[in-house]
């Protein structure tokens, strides 16, 4: 695959070689690899050393992912370099694909039990999401973290809203009457909401597309190597975000230089996850109040709203060693207990069905009220889908993105048959 066969930065892959080796020779029969997040280390840390406490023949060795520009630059390099760990626990679902066709993991669904376990943590919908075109299974869901709409509830009063908006009419009307120019020179400084106006493919992640899985009910981007976001549901998107745009109801300028602009109260909601909680209770103002609702959808919509779950799972590579090991430690990682520890230590939400209504978390989510919106959010979520080329496909959709909803330049149905054409074109190389 192309993305497998990229020529990295000298200096990332010496890193990885050099960690790795120098992990391979220490008393372990595992590597486990996690995020370098600080949360996921101290949990990392916790179950390796719980695990090594009772298994001193089985032990495994924790590192977090070696620094880089990024992790899954460190990921590429170290599979285009042999090096990889056994474990990695930070894999985006979006990746998964481009690895399981190189041939560089292992078929969980190979491991005895396996299945057995997935269907007692996941829905049968999460089970599908994950599964591979060639039908196996390659990820363990693991942690996700789903995008909401966080507003500010005294806002909302202050504009004659009982409850945060939930259609795209109802966006508008709260857009125009929170609008406003303070200073009276002629130009807009207060609007409703905000997103990145960057092309970034990943920024879409924040935007488009979890409105698109909001208002599609979960559908797909790609299938059967072909694009079929071109639908109702993606024209809607777009003319919503336009019009957001057009109006000045979102900002064309970047506010991420700025303070926090919503807790000064400059913009009244933001597309986010629940990363925002722990940062919010820490500088929020003297009575502010604030809380999550889900994705805007268009005002005919009916049915459940789902959103992007923003996941990161977890899979095994080839040059492990011991692969039933490996499988064994993480049935141990992912018990009821550690997801509960998991959740007390990062407060983020691992990818379990029945979260909210599972009594073992009830204590938790009773001490934390925000995260219990999340939970409920969690029964409908999306990853991404099992494309090889994916990360291409978000990036011909910002394009289309940038040139239709912010700078006007393109028709919705224009930008969308572009993007659509421009995806096909990629599953014919």
């Amino acid at each position: 695959m192309k993305s497998i066969k990229k020529i990295l930065p000298l200096f990332v892959f010496a890193l990885v070689v050099s960690c790795s080796s120098d992990s391979q020779t220490r008393d372990a029969k595992i590597i486990y690899w996690s995020s370098n997040n600080t949360e996921e280390i101290e949990f990392a840390r916790y179950i390796v050393e719980k695990w090594n406490q009772k298994n001193p023949e089985e032990k495994i060795m924790f590192q977090p992912v070696p620094e880089g520009q990024s992790s899954e630059e460190v990921i590429l390099a170290a599979v285009v370099g042999k090096t990889t760990p056994d474990i990695y626990s930070n894999m985006w679902e979006g990746d998964v694909e481009s690895y399981a066709r190189a041939g560089v993991l292992v078929a969980l669904d190979t491991l005895d039990g396996f299945m057995d376990f997935l269907h007692e943590r996941c829905d049968s919908a999460v089970i599908a999401d994950v599964t591979s075109p060639d039908g196996h299974i390659y990820q363990i869901p693991w942690k996700i973290n789903p995008i909401m709409l966080l507003y500010n509830s005294n806002a909302i009063k202050e504009i004659g809203f009982a409850e945060p908006p939930k259609t795209y009419s109802d966006f508008f009307n709260a857009s125009k009457k929170f609008q406003r120019d303070n200073d009276g020179d002629g130009y807009v400084d207060r609007w409703f909401g905000y997103a990145e106006v960057l092309v970034t493919w990943w920024q879409r992640f924040f935007d488009f597309y979890p409105l698109y899985l909001a208002a599609s009910n979960g559908a797909p981007l790609v299938k059967n190597n072909k694009a079929v976001f071109n639908n109702e549901a993606g024209v809607k998107v777009f003319e919503f975000l336009r019009v957001m745009y057009k109006r000045n109801y979102f900002p064309k300028e970047r506010l991420s230089a700025r303070q926090d602009v919503f807790l000064d109260g400059v913009i009244a909601t933001r597309f986010t996850g629940p990363w925002e909680i722990s940062h919010t209770e820490k500088f929020k103002p003297a009575r502010f109040k604030y809380d999550f609702h889900p994705m805007p959808v268009p005002d005919n919509h009916s049915g459940n709203v789902y959103t992007y779950g923003d996941p990161k799972n977890i899979v095994i590579f080839k040059t492990c060693l011991d692969p039933p090991l490996a499988w064994k430690f993480l049935k141990y990682a992912l018990s009821e207990e550690n997801d509960l520890k998991f959740l007390e230590i990062t407060n983020q939400l691992p990818h379990r069905k029945n979260l909210d209504t599972n009594p073992k978390y009830a204590g938790y989510f009773a001490k934390n009220s925000k995260m219990k919106v999340f939970a409920e959010q969690a029964k409908y979520v999306k990853g991404t889908d099992q494309s090889p080329v994916l990360k291409e496909v978000f990036d011909l959709i910002s394009q289309e993105y940038e040139a239709c909803v912010i700078y006007g330049k393109k028709t919705p149905r224009e930008a969308l048959n572009d993007a659509e054409k421009a995806v096909n074109l990629l599953f014919l190389k």
